[in-house]
């Protein structure tokens, strides 16, 4: 393999990663006037749309589809049960991903970004490294490196992905075949999407979470509406458990359990979060320094300890969400340009989960507003009652706000809104921003919501909070 090294290139910023942080903080760099080199080993777009949110999100569509097929009668509508044609499925996918993909490259050719293709490194003194697949050697060097190489699916031990039985996230986005019988690994965001998404195309799934709860941190009554709807989708939930080992034979994969039980599938999907992508991305005198569980260790304004160098995304101890690289992106190229600079609240970000049904949430639990030693007032509303989820047929779910209660016991400032049920997490934008400008129900409801709408019930919500509810007290 030839190491031959190329005449070294002076950027103002060199972005190690075309991930969403890397591939925001490039164009609104460029934007900007500023000369910006893109190093990127695979495909920029990174994880989110090559292996992540977008193909995810494609396919729990197809599964909505799928579904909603299959219940047409209900309306009228007389057809056949629905059969998947997983080609057509996977095809569909990748024209998705394909049309994005073209459209950020083009983005980022016309504001004359630099694409580098390789893996990159950083060495001392703002020099980035650059190997491409051939063994080439590229040294690129600028004032500023941020490095934003995202994160990869975790393993447990014992069971080790072969992309047959035991299955990574990655390989489920690949799928060829329903599995007749499927155990997830990991009751998180991830988890819950899988489980979600195979028990529509009608997988028995077995979905397994180590905690009392799914989706941890979420708001409780949240989770336990999840589990409940996953119960009677024919999902079987089994919490406070873990996983001992596995025996894989030609008829499939036997999981045992710590407790005794055990559990016999075709395919295994570990599902048990993601690990920053850290390894053999710094040199030895890089002075960028990495924590007990391998992310890149920053402060407050995502500096690392070499200057000029920062860090943001999957790579560094904050929500793995795509949305919040894209932010964290902007905020490092805004200090870089001199500009105005707010951290991200990670507090107050945005949470999106695509299971069916769906979850959306801002801000504080009521559990965490408690603990922090919050006096709080909390209402909650059921879709049960909107006229838009009866239509729609979705009608598990409700949307809770909790709120601040001022000295004279009226509610004072929005903490936390927390939304699960149908296509909640397109109306998730107004409870963040009412959570993040602190806005009061006071000023929240005097603003009219659409006749039929699925959001009327954040509105309804907000307006009981006022004292005067006009369907709850």
């Amino acid at each position: 393999m030839s190491m031959d090294i190329t005449t070294r290139d002076f950027f103002d910023v060199i972005i190690i990663g075309g991930g969403p942080g890397g591939y925001a903080a490039a164009l609104y760099g460029a934007s900007a006037g500023l000369k910006i080199a893109v190093v990127e080993k695979d495909k920029v777009g990174g994880t989110c749309l090559h292996r992540g949110c977008i193909p995810a999100k494609e396919l729990l569509e197809t599964a909505r589809n799928f579904v909603s097929i299959s219940q047409a009668r209900d309306y009228g509508v007389l057809s056949s049960p629905p059969v998947l044609d997983a080609s057509v499925m996977q095809g569909r996918k990748s024209t998705v991903v394909d049309r994005l993909h073209r459209g950020l490259e083009g983005l980022m050719r016309n504001r004359k970004i630099s694409i580098v293709q390789g893996t990159g490194k950083l060495l001392a003194n703002n020099v980035a490294e650059v190997i491409s697949a051939d063994g080439h050697r590229q040294l690129l060097q600028a004032k500023y490196i941020i490095l934003a190489t995202g994160s990869s699916p975790r393993s447990i031990p014992g069971f080790v992905p072969d992309g047959s039985r035991i299955l990574t996230s990655d390989d489920v986005l690949e799928m060829k075949a329903v599995p007749g019988r499927s155990l997830v690994i990991g009751g998180g965001a991830i988890g819950c999407e899988f489980a979600s998404l195979l028990a529509d195309f009608g997988s028995k799934v077995t979905l397994v979470e180590v905690t009392g709860t799914l989706l941890p941190g979420c708001d409780e009554e949240v989770s336990e509406t999840v589990a409940k709807s996953f119960r009677r989708k024919g999902i079987f939930v089994k919490t406070q458990a873990q996983v001992n080992n596995n025996v894989i034979s030609d008829e499939g994969v036997l999981v045992s359990f710590a407790d005794g039980d055990s559990v016999e599938v075709d395919q295994v999907v570990v599902s048990v979060g993601r690990s920053p992508n850290s390894a053999s991305l710094l040199s030895e005198d890089s002075a960028v320094t990495l924590d007990e569980k391998g992310y890149v260790a920053v402060d407050g304004n995502l500096k690392t300890g070499a200057k000029g160098v920062f860090a943001i995304g999957d790579l560094i101890n904050t929500p793995q969400l795509a949305h919040v690289g894209f932010a964290e992106g902007i905020f490092v190229i805004k200090q870089i340009l001199g500009e105005k600079a707010l951290p991200v609240d990670y507090q107050k970000v945005p949470w999106c989960i695509y299971s069916a049904p769906e979850v959306a949430f801002v801000g504080l639990t009521e559990r965490a507003a408690r603990e922090v030693g919050y006096d709080i007032l909390v209402k909650k509303d059921p879709f049960g009652g909107n006229g838009r989820a009866i239509i729609l047929g979705e009608t598990d779910g409700f949307v809770k706000v909790i709120c601040e209660k001022d000295s004279s016991g009226k509610a004072g400032k929005l903490l936390g809104v927390h939304m699960v049920g149908p296509w909640v997490t397109e109306q998730l934008g107004q409870a963040y921003l009412a959570v993040n400008w602190e806005a009061t129900p006071q000023e929240v409801a005097q603003f009219i919501q659409p006749h039929p709408t699925l959001s009327e019930t954040f509105g309804e919500t907000v307006l009981a909070l006022t004292g005067r509810g006009l369907h709850i007290g």
